[in-house]
């Protein structure tokens, strides 16, 4: 449905009042264009669910511009079979997902609202004219993507790396990428939606191993934990405690 004043921040986001995540799709993309691109964004914008799916199954025929909230995408390299490995990403604000309906309007992808999220949809068919049309929404379009590739493979490949510092740098990036002010006066960033047996899905991780690193960081004052939440204390200390 329609949403226009429930959604905290989202009008400021929108009109660009708000600085968005670095090397996201709204980021590369110059501010005159979005500006023709969300007229009437207020009629626009979808709101979903903590724990809706995207609909971006086979049938559907759009991408989504998610302008708050946090999403988990599953990727299933050899088919949805019994105890088939998984691939699993964490998408935020700025990014376009869905973005290989682009290339083959039958591509799927599970998409998952962590959160309550709002997005724009956005129909594949009209989202491939507007980048022929503007060449400034495709190479924000390649930016983005090559910039979420360099950091997927920094953030959830680095298999080599101490346990302690793969899980501060995922909730480092989920700070940057999906994280919201906290309300209150003070410098705190919460994360809404993941929970730890999310971050270990998406670091192959055992969720055990995941807590004993939350616990470690919680004990430092970095990071609090509650229930689908996560609010970080201190930032700086988080990318320190990542080796960045």
């Amino acid at each position: 449905m329609p949403v226009t004043s429930d959604a905290p921040r989202l009008t400021d986001l929108l009109l660009g009042r708000v600085r968005l995540p670095e090397e996201s799709f709204l980021d590369h993309l110059p501010d005159e264009t979005w500006e023709v691109m969300v007229k009437d964004w207020d009629q626009r914008v979808r709101s979903y669910e903590r724990d809706a799916l995207l609909p971006l199954g086979e049938a559907d025929r759009q991408v989504f511009i998610i302008v708050q909230g946090c999403v988990r995408q599953d990727r299933y390299p050899l088919g949805e079979v019994a105890d088939a490995p998984t691939i699993t990403r964490f998408r935020g604000i700025g990014q376009l997902v869905g973005e290989a309906k682009l290339i083959d309007p039958t591509a799927t992808v599970t998409t998952r609202c962590l959160s309550k999220t709002y997005a724009i949809p956005w129909r594949a068919r009209y989202m491939a004219a507007l980048q022929n049309e503007r060449p400034e929404v495709r190479l924000a379009l390649l930016r983005s993507i090559e910039d979420r590739h360099r950091r997927d493979e920094r953030i959830y490949a680095t298999f080599a790396r101490p346990t302690f510092q793969r899980v501060s740098a995922l909730l480092a990036h989920l700070a940057e990428t999906a994280g919201v002010p906290d309300p209150t006066l003070s410098r705190r960033t919460v994360i809404n939606g993941p929970t730890q047996k999310d971050l270990a899905a998406a670091l192959q991780l055992g969720v055990s191993t995941v807590e004993n690193a939350i616990r470690t960081l919680r004990y430092h004052g970095v990071v609090e934990a509650g229930y689908r939440k996560f609010t970080v204390h201190d930032l700086d200390a988080l990318h320190r405690s990542a080796g960045v």
